[in-house]
């Protein structure tokens, strides 16, 4: 379930948002005519385009242009705000999903945006915070938490698998006698589909899984042991190399009062 909180005044090309997601909240494939910035507070939210998955965190923003079909879905009690864009508000504007760092400034400009409601006057105070939000989106850093999606169907069809069974040591000879083709042929796939080896595309599958299943509050062993990791030492290494954060810290966000996040 979806419950929209509140927005700004929405006659203008961008205009600030905030909903609140219950955990499972699922929507299908649908699409905007606006660009759409997701910054979550709580919760996690999970996007999926044709090209590929994209898994937003807490204190993370989720990009999706304008027109761009997708389907969402949350895990654990999802609180957001973010901004509405016109597509032609900007020359410059992303025209592909990302997930973004969200600045502090941006975080407050946002919030200050959700008490406009009235309509904007030129030169007025509103319109020069509009004008800057609309300036910061233009400089919105990428994350690496997507994860590509194949187009031929026998790598879609291994790609399932794989994540059908993360906790298996897959290995390129293994996966390639799986597709039933060689390993040099299936190497040659993943970086021509999917941009990256096969090794790395294993690793980002365990990591958005993982970052899914953290945001559940599953324990840490459980999760290590899901992905196929020896001990949670060497998972907690690979998330905090990949994240920044152990997974404690990263759970741990979970747990932090709304109003904590303003």
């Amino acid at each position: 379930m979806a419950t929209l909180l509140t927005h700004g005044y929405d006659d203008y090309e961008v205009f600030a948002f905030a909903q609140c997601y219950t955990h499972g909240h699922t929507e299908t494939w649908h699409q905007h005519p606006y660009i759409q910035l997701i910054h979550t507070l709580t919760g996690v939210i999970r996007v999926e385009t044709t090209e590929g998955t994209w898994i937003c965190p807490p204190g993370r923003g989720l990009w999706i242009p304008a027109g761009k079909k997708h389907a969402l879905h949350v895990s654990g009690q999802g609180n957001i705000r973010g901004v509405w864009i016109k597509a032609n508000a900007r020359k410059n504007l992303a025209t592909h999903c990302s997930v973004v760092n969200i600045s502090a400034l941006l975080r407050e400009l946002i919030c200050a945006a959700l008490n406009i409601d009235e309509p904007i006057q030129t030169n007025s105070r509103n319109e020069r915070l509009l004008q800057l939000i609309l300036d910061e989106v233009t400089l919105l850093p990428s994350l690496a938490f997507h994860l590509p999606e194949a187009r031929s169907p026998a790598l879609i069809q291994l790609c399932q698998k794989i994540r059908d069974n993360l906790a298996f040591d897959w290995t390129l000879h293994h996966a390639a006698a799986t597709a039933a083709m060689s390993s040099k042929t299936l190497s040659r796939h993943f970086q021509k589909e999917l941009n990256m080896n096969f090794a790395q595309w294993i690793r980002q599958a365990k990591l958005l899984q993982a970052m899914t299943e953290l945001s559940q509050n599953k324990p840490i062993l459980h999760i290590a042991l899901d992905l196929g990791y020896d001990s949670p030492s060497a998972f907690s290494a690979m998330f905090k190399r990949e994240t920044a954060m152990t997974p404690s810290e990263y759970m741990a966000q979970f747990s932090q009062p709304l109003d904590h996040k303003r």
